[in-house]
């Protein structure tokens, strides 16, 4: 009697501040089965964690993947994922042990969401072969990842490209109640405004000051690194031709070499494929 043994997966997923993605993929990377669930930051970390783990079983049926690849906002370490404001409570969710009990008999590989994002762009999209190249994500939060040598830059503390937390003012220095770069320039902030913001006028103005200063973050950190491409994902690419024109001349009248500025090849799933690509080293290395 011939008994049917399903051929071995992995398992990616990707948690956002506002959704989670998920993917099943066989051994090459080749994607079988996708789900996106909502995060409902307002229900705390733990309820979020459950529903991606509830709905990756069910994607699953009752495999167990040979690898799981995570990429998440934050920096994910043994006791939390550290610097993850947008989802109450994920700062303290010990998320490798948790998703490690879930998944007893899966290797397992996370990263933070940006970097993950840019690994792909530079191995299979628009960052390919630019050494070094900038990645900048525009989405619920704010953040960069500088590819250099075909590496991602991590930092001492894996927090590099952080830059959210930059300051906006000169009288910022030595505060600690200041307000960071993220709480006004992020997808967040703008959906934030739109709901406060009243008319369409005061939006439009807002949108303003939102480029202005992201424009001139991204044209000194432009001077600072001088990549040879910058390459922009995250939700708020949906948006291109209101950002690119703007950005674009800030680049040019600032910079000394102003560098290309194109959308990512994968500006919504760059994250979750970054986590796939990791599932995927996990499980031939365990072959």
């Amino acid at each position: 009697m011939n008994v049917h043994v399903p051929p071995p997966v992995v398992l990616a997923l990707d948690f956002g501040g506002t959704k989670t993605a998920l993917t099943v993929a066989d051994l090459h990377g080749a994607r079988l089965h996708d789900r996106t669930v909502e995060t409902a930051a307002d229900q705390g970390a733990r309820a979020g964690l459950e529903r991606a783990v509830d709905t990756a079983r069910i994607l699953l049926a009752g495999r167990d993947p040979v690898a799981v690849g995570v990429s998440t906002i934050g920096i994910p370490g043994d006791d939390g994922v550290a610097l993850a404001p947008n989802i109450p409570g994920w700062e303290g969710l010990a998320l490798g042990r948790e998703l490690a009990q879930a998944f007893p008999q899966s290797r397992l590989r996370l990263a933070t969401d940006v970097k993950a994002a840019a690994r792909h762009e530079y191995e299979a999209g628009a960052l390919r072969g630019c050494d070094p190249g900038l990645y900048v994500n525009l989405g619920t939060g704010l953040a960069v990842a500088l590819v250099v040598g075909g590496t991602v830059l991590a930092g001492r503390h894996g927090a590099s490209g952080e830059i959210g937390y930059n300051l906006r003012f000169p009288q910022d220095v030595g505060r600690a109640d200041r307000v960071p770069l993220e709480d006004v320039v992020s997808g967040k902030a703008l959906s934030r405004a739109a709901r406060s913001g009243g008319g369409s006028g005061q939006l439009a103005d807002h949108i303003g000051e939102f480029l202005d200063e992201l424009a001139f973050h991204l044209v000194n950190l432009t001077i600072a690194v001088d990549p040879e491409r910058i390459v922009v994902g995250g939700g708020m690419v949906r948006s291109w031709d209101a950002l690119h024109g703007r950005l674009r001349t800030a680049l040019d009248a600032a910079v000394p070499y102003p560098p290309p500025l194109v959308p990512a090849a994968y500006p919504y799933e760059a994250p979750l494929l970054g986590a796939l690509a990791l599932a995927v080293e996990a499980a031939r290395s365990r072959i």
